[in-house]
């Protein structure tokens, strides 16, 4: 059976880039007749907002969004991240390098170059105190083929080199939690933004050291402000939240995301899963002006 997951992390309210992603895993799923489920991603702790968890499902509901089982929180799933970082033992090392310290053995950085390039300084020596825990990377391309952008090779030890799989056994880094929780979910394909294709092939290589075939990616162009950016406050009032407040009624906003997609004017995401298709949906990133 496919399994599929909408995987919020509670970091504020959702926007209307979140919802357009979370509509795409939806239809995904329940057009082939799958299971969704609810994951909410909280270990980033100093950015996680009160009141936030609650407030997901609503927006999620509001705009007719449901999902099967009960909802996963990552932080109350520690014991679970421990047993896999035991099972990566293997291909893990202690780094002991601060973010200063690479800032500061990094080489001039190449144009367009948002992360430093690890340069494997602990790789064969012990260090005096464990800041991180990095995954062994071997040189070549990772290749898979996205739903919506195609085929990617991604040399991860050429563009950040052994990247940080876990701060502790009960800590992991983004990268691994997510392929733990995937795994330990049965999670199929995985949809979401494109921002993070670079995160996929790092996930790949952990899967395939834990010895599991990886899901099925597809990763929806954002909505973007102007600017070009992520939605932000100062690209106007995006949030559910405010909109609901507002009083915009659910079925604009889903055939605002409906259009945006690609897909037929309709008022109920529900209305959408005969006609959603990968070969057919929109792969331009959509600009939201504010009004």
């Amino acid at each position: 059976m496919i399994v599929g997951r909408l995987a919020p992390s509670p970091t504020g309210s959702l926007h209307l880039g979140n919802a357009r992603t979370f509509l795409w895993a939806w239809l995904s799923a329940r057009a082939q007749g799958g299971r969704v489920l609810l994951r909410i991603e909280d270990l980033d702790t100093p950015r996680v907002k009160p009141g936030a968890n609650e407030a997901i499902e609503e927006d999620l509901r509001w705009i007719g969004l449901d999902w099967d089982g009960p909802v996963e929180v990552q932080s109350r799933r520690r014991a679970h991240y421990s047993e896999v970082f035991e099972r990566l033992k293997a291909v893990l090392y202690p780094c002991g390098c601060t973010r200063a310290d690479l800032a500061a053995a990094a080489s001039a950085p190449h144009e367009g170059d948002s992360e430093i390039r690890y340069p494997g300084t602990c790789r064969d020596r012990a260090p005096s105190k464990i800041v991180a825990w990095r995954l062994k990377v071997a040189p070549g391309p990772v290749s898979f083929v996205d739903r919506v952008s195609g085929r990617h090779e991604i040399d991860v030890a050429a563009t950040v080199g052994d990247f940080v799989a876990a701060k502790s056994p009960e800590q992991p880094a983004y990268q691994l939690a997510v392929v733990a929780d995937d795994i330990a979910q049965g999670v199929t394909e995985v949809v979401r933004g494109d921002d993070l294709i670079p995160s996929t092939a790092r996930q790949i290589l952990i899967n395939r050291a834990l010895g599991v075939e990886p899901p099925e990616y597809g990763h929806a162009p954002l909505v973007v402000g102007p600017d070009g950016k992520r939605l932000a406050k100062r690209h106007g009032e995006s949030r559910i939240a405010a909109l609901r407040r507002n009083g915009v009624p659910p079925e604009r906003v889903v055939a605002a995301l409906a259009r945006w997609s690609g897909l037929p004017p309709a008022e109920r995401a529900a209305d959408l899963i005969p006609h959603w298709d990968w070969a057919k949906v929109s792969k331009e990133r959509v600009t939201l002006t504010p009004v």
